[in-house]
């Protein structure tokens, strides 16, 4: 089977916007599950992976369509890999704002400031698939405490880059995508999909 159409198990426009674009040239259209009816899905694994299985089971379930799957976070060597599988939820509030300052306190004192964001993708046909396509990449930095830049998202602005003297937030988006962690994942998974002929030459 060649895929055309995928729901997004995510309402996070960022995510969205991210994938779409790396997914376009080959012909596959992305939509995101809330614009099909899809809920949230539960996330309460302590893996990156069991709840990108758990997400896009439950957006292929409702919706019948392949789904794609995106867990991902920001892991903080100081913080024992926290927030990780919480990092959209590390706050009270949940709001990237919140999160990013409840981080900085975290780190208040702490001079090991060595951090990895981490994606893990997962591709299921059906809901019921034997054998998820799975991908996975990190993206290594360090926390700074003053906010940098307007773009990206999340802790993009307190994620800084040393070799490129910049945070994640300062790239543009092409450079972002070529170089960060769900870009890398999703070049992974777009190989294993060529393999299985899922998907054509771009």
């Amino acid at each position: 089977m060649r895929l055309r159409r995928v729901v997004l198990a995510s309402n996070n426009a960022g995510k969205l916007r991210e994938l779409a674009t790396l997914l376009a040239p080959l012909g596959l259209a992305l939509e995101a599950q809330a614009a099909l009816g899809v809920p949230e899905a539960d996330e309460p694994f302590g893996t990156f992976l069991e709840n990108a299985l758990a997400k896009a089971r439950h957006a292929s379930r409702i919706t019948g369509l392949p789904a794609l799957a995106d867990d991902s976070g920001l892991c903080v060597d100081a913080l024992g890999g926290r927030p990780g599988v919480r990092s959209a939820r590390w706050s009270p509030s949940g709001a990237d704002a919140a999160n990013n300052a409840q981080l900085v306190a975290d780190l208040a004192g702490c001079a090991e400031r060595a951090a990895h964001y981490y994606c893990v993708l997962v591709l299921l046909r059906a809901h019921d698939d034997p054998q998820p396509l799975v991908a996975d990449a990190s993206w290594h930095g360090e926390v700074v405490d003053a906010p940098r830049g307007g773009g990206g998202f999340g802790y993009d602005p307190h994620f800084w880059l040393p070799e490129r003297g910049c945070t994640a937030a300062e790239l543009d988006a092409a450079t972002k995508n070529s170089i960060g962690h769900r870009g890398q994942a999703l070049r992974r998974l777009v190989e294993r999909l060529r393999r299985e002929r899922l998907v054509g030459a771009p």
